[in-house]
């Protein structure tokens, strides 16, 4: 099936059901009263106070607009002196500008963009010795204007600022948030050289066309008029009159949801090389929209490609192509065949303001047919409030909260809820149900650098080729504003495996009683509890300061690991699992936040093994 736009579908068995659910779209008016912005398509009577966000749809036309007054700006900065652009954000404010960045670039005249959005100390001080402090413009990026990451970067970088412009050490800043935020506030008392109030009824991941994505753009020297002249196009053709079954941002967001429904639910991308960080927006967007009420659809990175026997049912392929590349989608194409796979080809870097503009429609489709809110996100603040707590918990004891390990074994340290003989032993008790449809997901709250990168895809590609189940790669704490959304509200056949290091370089953070890197810790913990809390099963691993020695250790382990007996799978999931929650000693605030979540009637006592 062909929807034009540079979109192809071919979905084989789905596609009656894919022509049955459009017939239906049209028959309800689906197209017009989405472009209304009708909050009724995605709330119906389960909740008609919810926050329904939908100003991006008119984004394109508006941003033109507001072209002027960012290159005005854009001329002053270069004026000014500044040659280096760091962007302090997380999620949604940084993930589109880290497209860019890494897709584009920037041109001779524009400034150079670092985007900082972990809580590792050792990147930070990375890109602190990497700047020139006076001639650097720091982008305070956050739609709430309270996020603590983005705000912890802040306090780090102004107090640099200051020691050495003083007074002045606001014109080094710049915010980038909502009408009414604390952000605004801090802008105002500390004199920043600019405040951009983004438009309203805009979320996060939504926000790619936005002040949040073209400011960054607009300094890199990017060609953003033509991104935006590229999305409105697009849009257009996409309209209110279009008939349902030819507007292709709709076929393909009702396509999602109609396998998802019938349990392929994986997306699993295929991008070029120069589109490869183009799949950490999709990753956001969809998982954060879609995952939640116990269903939604899932992205993971294609790459590294396996045999075909490792993939399941459960997989649809989207491949990207660049005009003039045909030899890419070749390659891909013994692989997919077989599967339900869409194609898309774009003419260059420029098309990115129109795949943005292209999934943000078709995600919130289909999050219509699946008849879920697809504009927010109820199960990222449960990390927040368990990372809350242990951040109390250091302002009062000075430390992180002690752990009790299941098992030391070298120099790994593993934290699950029981002890263990050995490493092999402790990740097949955990993995001993995991079967088809299910999918193992690396943690890592690590530094994102080439080592690294190359164990963590070696053991992908072995538990992939071992158990054939989808496998997939997230940094911390970025996934916790993406992906991780869908590891807590999304179906319950996600097993975790969280990578934490000791910080052999650690700083602290202006104002606070904890450093960066007990932040990063108190993050990897909160999240853990708030898995756990939905009886997802979780094991920590310690990799210690060596992290790379520690990712070889843990890759011997991993390697000795074998396929599940089916029948000692069968027989593991027969077992009732009773629910606790060890492994750790934490505050007994903490303590009461998770036996009140388990004790929730919707997990029952097979919900869980912690």
């Amino acid at each position: 099936m062909t929807s034009g736009n540079g979109l192809s579908l071919n979905i084989g068995k789905y596609q009656k059901g894919l022509e049955i659910q459009l017939k239906k779209m049209q028959e309800e008016d689906f197209v017009q009263r989405l472009w209304n912005k009708d909050r009724d398509l995605f709330l119906k009577e389960k909740n008609p106070s919810a926050e329904v966000l939908m100003g991006w749809l008119n984004l394109p036309e508006k941003m033109m607009g507001a072209l002027p007054e960012i290159n005005d700006f854009c001329k002053s900065v270069r004026h000014a002196g500044f040659d280096h652009v760091v962007l302090l954000g997380m999620g949604g404010s940084s993930l589109a500008p880290l497209v860019f960045q890494k897709t584009i670039g920037e041109s001779k005249s524009g400034l150079k963009l670092t985007v900082l959005d972990t809580t590792e100390p050792e990147t930070i001080k990375e890109i602190e010795n990497s700047i020139n402090i006076t001639n650097t413009l720091f982008l305070v990026s956050s739609k709430s204007g309270n996020t603590a990451e983005v705000m912890a970067f802040y306090e780090y970088f102004y107090d640099r600022v200051h020691n050495i412009k003083r007074e002045k050490a606001g014109e080094n800043f710049v915010a980038i948030t909502d009408e009414g935020s604390p952000l605004v506030t801090i802008a105002n008392q500390k004199q920043f050289r600019k405040v951009f109030i983004n438009l309203p009824e805009i979320g996060g991941r939504y926000s790619a066309l936005s002040y949040f994505g073209m400011v960054p753009a607009a300094l890199m020297g990017i060609n953003v008029k033509e991104i935006l002249t590229r999305a409105k196009n697009i849009a257009m053709s996409w309209g209110a009159t279009v008939p349902v079954k030819e507007n292709c941002a709709f076929v393909l967001g009702a396509a999602m949801a109609i396998m998802a429904k019938q349990g392929c639910e994986k997306l699993t991308y295929l991008m070029p090389e120069e589109f490869n960080s183009f799949g950490l927006w999709l990753e956001q967007l969809i998982a954060e929209s879609t995952g939640k009420e116990g269903k939604g659809i899932m992205p993971f990175n294609g790459y590294p490609l396996s045999k075909e026997t490792s993939y399941g049912n459960d997989r649809f392929f989207v491949r990207y192509g660049l005009s003039g590349q045909a030899n890419h989608l070749m390659d891909m194409q013994s692989v997919i065949v077989k599967f339900p796979f869409v194609t898309i080809t774009v003419k260059d870097e420029l098309d990115l303001g129109k795949e943005f503009f292209r999934w943000e429609l078709a995600t919130a489709v289909a999050g219509a047919v699946l008849e879920l809110n697809p504009f927010d996100q109820p199960n990222v603040q449960e990390s927040k409030k368990c990372t809350d707590t242990i951040l109390k918990q250091i302002e009062k004891e000075k430390q992180l909260p002690a752990m009790q390990p299941a098992l030391i074994e070298d120099s790994l340290t593993y934290y699950y809820n029981e002890k263990k003989q050995n490493g092999k032993h402790l990740f097949e008790e955990m993995l001993k149900t995991a079967g088809a449809g299910d999918y193992i997901t690396f943690q890592a709250y690590l530094p994102e650098q080439p080592a690294v990168e190359m164990y963590l895809n070696e053991m992908h590609k072995t538990i992939q080729s071992n158990l054939n189940i989808a496998v997939s790669t997230q940094f911390g704490p970025r996934y916790l504003h993406s992906t991780g959304q869908y590891h807590k509200g999304g179906p319950n056949n996600g097993y975790f495996i969280q990578l934490v290091c000791s910080s052999g370089v650690d700083i602290s953070i202006p104002g606070k009683p904890y450093t960066f890197g007990m932040l990063k810790r108190a993050q990897a913990i909160g999240d853990r509890e708030a898995l756990m809390q939905h009886g997802r099963k979780v094991i920590m691993v310690d990799l210690g300061e060596d992290y790379v020695k520690g990712l070889s250790a843990l890759k011997l382990i991993i390697d000795s690991i074998k396929p599940v007996d089916t029948n000692v799978k069968q027989e593991a999931q027969k077992a009732e699992e009773k629910i606790t929650v060890s492994g750790y000693t934490t505050s007994p605030e903490t303590m009461l936040l998770v036996q009140n979540q388990l004790n929730m009637d919707n997990l029952g006592p097979a919900a869980a093994n912690l």
